[in-house]
């Protein structure tokens, strides 16, 4: 259970912060980038919400289960699996949340017209931010495989998994809000040349 009665410590008034384990990195460190990018992305969702605003009461519930989802995905980075006994059950993402979310990437991807263009962000509101949400998760992804790839650093591989199935539910999703993609706007190559 999580308890914040004082939102202040001062420990990290020298730049380091604590992982979920107790041990203190700097706040510059990989890691503490890959989790913080993963709350980013969270936060752009929050703001899609709001201009969904109850529009579709589906996708709405969708992305609040993403945005839970995420903090599970934090929290599985915050405390590094590194095969030490912890005196508690650390949180870790698994693979019925990567599951979860392929088929909701199927079921709103079924109503869908197929692409014929690029498209670009926008439409509507909440299709536009989605849209930054998704390049925030692309970016969050980026992240997690540069630092999966630092030995001692491990990351697993549901969050592997899950951080690169979220752009596309995040596109799907957008497309989905802008009318079943009838509002979508299409790149055309070239046309201002």
């Amino acid at each position: 259970m999580v308890v914040l009665n004082k939102i202040y410590t001062k420990t990290g008034d020298a730049g380091t912060t604590a992982l979920g384990s107790g041990e203190r990195v700097p706040k510059t460190s990989p890691r503490i980038a890959a989790y913080g990018t993963v709350d980013e992305t969270n936060s752009h969702i929050g703001v899609a919400r709001v201009h969904l605003a109850g529009a579709d009461p589906d996708v709405d519930t969708m992305l609040l289960r993403v945005q839970n989802d995420l903090f599970d995905l934090g929290a599985d980075l915050c405390v590094p699996d590194r095969g030490e006994k912890l005196p508690y059950e650390p949180l870790r993402v698994a693979d019925a949340q990567v599951k979860r979310l392929e088929d909701e990437i199927d079921l709103m991807n079924g109503s869908l017209s197929p692409l014929r263009s690029f498209i670009l962000p926008g439409g509507s509101a909440t299709a536009a931010a989605l849209h930054v949400a998704r390049t925030v998760s692309r970016r969050a992804e980026r992240m997690i495989v540069e630092l999966a790839a630092i030995p001692g650093e491990p990351v697993s591989a549901p969050v592997l998994k899950y951080i690169n199935r979220l752009s596309d539910f995040l596109f799907v999703a957008g497309r989905y809000v802008n009318d079943r993609g009838k509002s979508d706007i299409l790149w055309v190559p070239g046309k201002n040349r």
